[in-house]
């Protein structure tokens, strides 16, 4: 973000922007700032290319083998009550890269009309390749129409790579669908910790469907949420062990006042070598899971 950028941006731009990215000055390396459908601010750098699709609305992430200690920003914000946004970014992760990756999404509707960004967000990741990927949701507002949030993200993990991914609804999202998709591939690890609030008549599903298809590979996903006065959430995971492989999946609910969460938790063993555990429970007052 340039200081003549970051200068134009008024408040209500730059909480969103802290809420869901942290950012509060220009950020170190490469970034895309996109509002209201259209990029606002762009950096690249030496070994970070973002470039944008020229088929569908959003951008190319192209990272070169072996580039360490580099980030990429790519946050979106919504401050025109009523918008819809589609974007499609794909993430292009050389081998042996060590990066991180900051997303996110934060709407303000003052408005009676429904705002609603929807991200697909699509992980390449090359031989040896390591990513920690931060992703979070925001709403706020006065007006009585809905801040929709729709997340998916699609993850190819080749040979010797590995991903962290952290995905936190902060507040203020009135409906949300949370899909993640994974294909691992050989000595492959995924982690993937979610974090979810919701309140009021708020809704929150949350899949997870993930396919360890290389020897050795894993997963653990953690969720973790409190759903309050009259909200619903949704949790769905199917793990798929087809090789010698280990995943384990956990979720953690605290439930309050009129709030309802469901919770189907689903592994399939098509490997005599694949150990898989899964993990649930639900309850007012208490973090801590048991088997």
């Amino acid at each position: 973000m340039s200081s003549e950028i970051e200068n134009k941006l008024d408040n209500i731009e730059k909480n969103l922007l802290k809420q869901v990215a942290e950012i509060e000055k220009i950020p170190m390396g490469a970034y895309n700032i996109r509002e209201n459908g259209k990029s606002i601010s762009r950096n690249t750098t030496a070994n970070i290319d973002i470039i944008t699709k020229t088929d569908k609305p959003g951008i190319d992430i192209v990272i070169k083998p072996n580039t360490k200690n580099e980030s990429v920003h790519i946050p979106v914000i919504l401050t025109q009550g009523g918008f819809n946004d589609t974007v499609y970014n794909d993430f292009y992760v050389g081998e042996n890269a060590d990066v991180v990756i900051i997303a996110g999404c934060g709407i303000h509707n003052n408005t009676c009309n429904t705002s609603e960004h929807d991200g697909i967000h699509t992980f390449h990741l090359a031989k040896g390749a390591k990513v920690k990927y931060i992703e979070k949701h925001y709403g706020e507002g006065n007006g009585t129409g809905d801040k929709i949030l729709n997340p998916q993200t699609i993850l190819y993990l080749e040979e010797g790579s590995s991903l962290e991914m952290e995905s936190v609804q902060i507040k203020g999202v009135t409906s949300t669908i949370r899909e993640t998709k994974g294909e691992l591939g050989k000595n492959t690890n995924l982690v993937i910790t979610e974090r979810i609030m919701t309140t009021d008549n708020q809704t929150a599903k949350t899949i997870f469907d993930v396919d360890l298809n290389g020897e050795n590979s894993s997963v653990h996903v953690a969720s973790r949420s409190i759903a309050r006065n009259n909200s619903t959430q949704e949790f769905i995971s199917n793990v798929n062990g087809n090789t010698k492989c280990f995943g384990h999946v956990e979720c953690d609910a605290i439930i309050m006042d009129k709030a309802k969460v469901i919770s189907t938790p689903k592994i399939v063993a098509n490997n005599i070598d694949a150990s898989l555990i899964h993990e649930a429970a639900i309850r007012k007052n208490c973090w801590r899971t048991t088997c």
